[in-house]
């Protein structure tokens, strides 16, 4: 643990294990009350990228494991503090494409889309950067607020896998963290571009592709307005306007039940202490 005075992460708290936290009292959790946090993450990546890993490395043994609302997938919570301010965050399923063509896509893409958290963590595997890039791509299509963990360096490094990080982020216009999580390599810059991430929108525009013509705009704009006057305020009302034009099916089937957007945050979960990080 580092000590105080460090301008580093502090076990403050007299009562739990809130790191950075400035109380002195015990954070309630009489009834199985929910915590306060100051900001949601969530940590998104394909399977195998150490995304399991990291999320560890954040919140540490305070954890939560239930399923996901109506489904047998199972949804893990962890929470931290860094900086006097604390954060929640929702390990979502391992994912390769926010198109929908399993269950634990399903659910990663609704909670991204109308869960609306404050930072989506995109975890990556540095020996496979090109391969990963397009589900951080399509993510960047909901949201401006990501940060990319470029996990598994040291495999990179023993396959002689040379990655610019920095020409990387530029290209993305997002913060990009090289890391190997397992040894505790870049955990501490990973908070900080979350940190920065959360307190201030992006300094610069993501990186995003224009591919509509003009019909197929005018489509989306119709559509897009339909959607909002029937669900009201939609987040990511656009995005899902394409899906529907490109004819997903559960994007569809939510329309016509009328769920759109109203599955993302309902777990029934009980919430634990903050963890300190270490």
């Amino acid at each position: 643990m580092l000590k105080q005075g460090e301008n580093k992460v502090e076990t403050a708290c007299g009562g739990c294990a809130a790191a950075g936290c400035g109380s002195r009292e015990p954070h309630r959790r009489a009834g199985g009350e929910a915590q306060k946090w100051d900001y949601t993450i969530a940590l998104a990546g394909n399977p195998n990228t150490g995304k399991s890993t990291i999320f560890n490395a954040l919140t540490g043994l305070r954890q939560h494991v239930g399923n996901w609302a109506g489904k047998t997938v199972a949804r893990a919570e962890g929470y931290f503090g860094f900086n006097d301010k604390k954060y929640r965050v929702v390990d979502l399923p391992g994912t390769y494409s926010l198109l929908s063509t399993s269950l634990d896509e399903e659910i990663a893409r609704d909670y991204l889309l109308f869960g609306e958290p404050d930072v989506t963590t995109v975890v990556i595997d540095a020996t496979r950067v090109e391969r990963n890039l397009h589900l951080v791509l399509q993510i960047l299509e909901i949201t401006d607020r990501v940060v990319v963990a470029l996990n598994l360096m040291d495999e990179a490094r023993r396959n002689s896998i040379r990655i610019n990080e920095r020409n990387l982020e530029k290209d993305l216009g997002i913060p990009v963290v090289p890391m190997a999580a397992r040894r505790g390599e870049g955990v501490r810059e990973l908070l900080t571009a979350i940190e920065k991430t959360a307190l201030n929108p992006p300094a610069v525009e993501p990186r995003r592709f224009e591919y509509l013509d003009a019909a197929l705009e005018k489509a989306v704009e119709t559509l897009t307005a339909q959607l909002c006057e029937t669900f009201g305020n939609l987040p990511n009302a656009r995005w899902v306007a394409m899906r529907l034009l490109e004819g997903d099916e559960s994007i569809i089937a939510a329309v016509r039940d009328k769920t759109l957007g109203t599955k993302a945050e309902n777990t029934g979960l009980q919430f634990p202490q903050l963890a300190e990080v270490k």
